[in-house]
């Protein structure tokens, strides 16, 4: 494409070399183009649907093609679980412990409390005999263990009482809150990946090429196929260094098309800011005159679309000597 470009420019330098009196001082040469728009794979999935064909006009969110979504799906469908997962948990901790949950924990504080005097009544009973030298060490060491272990089962019986009356700790529902923000951010994340399975029209325009077929994995990052945007083409010109100073956005200009009786008129869109062609590094005021700047030319008349790439002469209005 840029060898085109060279081309072109190398054309319009010497088209007004040649023309630098009379009418044609203010003509340029070029083509009529559009804007391409590439439309690229984000995934490595297989085209399963391709529902324009090249040369059919689009409109923008239109859909242009398909690839496989199962793999993406399914990543969704977990993400929707792991949502419902996080939100019935916060619900748990809003709602608050059940009063099952709390009769049965006082079961367990009154049962821990009863073992606790058990063992008591049987540490003190172990205790006597054995200063009557009528009980083994052994004996009065396994009584001690077991009042130790019943008066930590009895604080911990009283501790998840007290838990449960308590109820949620406001760190605790802040907690479950981020995690329920959190699956719902993967699950709309995931939701895009599986919207953007189906490649859509940016714009208006026209599908100019396809690049792979049905059944086709195209690699992420790589183009699927080209657009043609906008509703009508514009004229792409390479605008000499003589003239350069007079061509400003805005400016009426005259396109000639090749195959076209009359002219249309036009207007200014861009004039590119660095030369596209001879871009030398100290320029003699001969060498300037080969400098050219790429310009596009937008046309003014609302008329049925003209075809890309067809060579048109474009008239400025203005000469050198302006």
């Amino acid at each position: 494409m840029k060898s085109l470009y060279a081309v072109l420019a190398t054309v319009a330098a010497a088209f007004l070399g040649g023309c630098e009196s009379g009418d044609d001082a203010g003509r340029v040469v070029g083509e009529l183009a559009s804007d391409r728009v590439e439309m690229v794979a984000e995934f490595a999935e297989p085209i399963v649907e391709l529902l324009v064909a090249e040369g059919d006009r689009v409109t923008a969110g239109q859909v242009l093609l398909r690839q496989d979504p199962t793999r993406a799906l399914a990543r969704l469908a977990e993400a929707e679980a792991a949502l419902g997962q996080a939100q019935a948990r916060l619900d748990e901790l809003v709602r608050g412990p059940r009063s099952e949950q709390i009769d049965a924990a006082r079961a367990a504080v009154d049962g821990a409390r009863d073992d606790l005097a058990f063992r008591r009544a049987d540490f003190a009973r172990v205790s006597d005999i054995h200063a009557k030298d009528l009980a083994s060490d052994e004996l009065l060491d396994r009584a001690r263990a077991a009042l130790d272990t019943a008066v930590a089962n009895d604080r911990l019986r009283r501790a998840q009482l007290q838990e449960l009356l308590t109820g949620t700790t406001v760190e605790e529902l802040a907690q479950a809150e981020y995690a329920v923000r959190q699956a719902a951010a993967r699950r709309d994340l995931l939701a895009v990946d599986v919207e953007r399975h189906a490649i859509k029209a940016p714009v208006d325009g026209i599908a100019d090429s396809r690049l792979f077929e049905l059944g086709e994995r195209p690699n992420p990052g790589q183009a699927v196929m080209v657009l043609l945007g906008g509703e009508q083409v514009f004229a792409r010109v390479y605008v000499p260094e003589q003239l350069r100073v007079h061509v400003t956005p805005g400016r009426s200009a005259t396109i000639h098309v090749d195959g076209l009786d009359e002219p249309i008129p036009g207007r200014v869109r861009w004039v590119a800011a660095e030369a596209a062609f001879t871009p030398y590094y100290a320029l003699t005021e001969r060498d300037r005159g080969h400098l050219t700047y790429l310009a596009k030319i937008d046309i003014a008349e609302d008329r049925e679309r003209l075809p890309d790439g067809v060579p048109v002469e474009v008239d400025l209005g203005t000469g050198a000597g302006e």
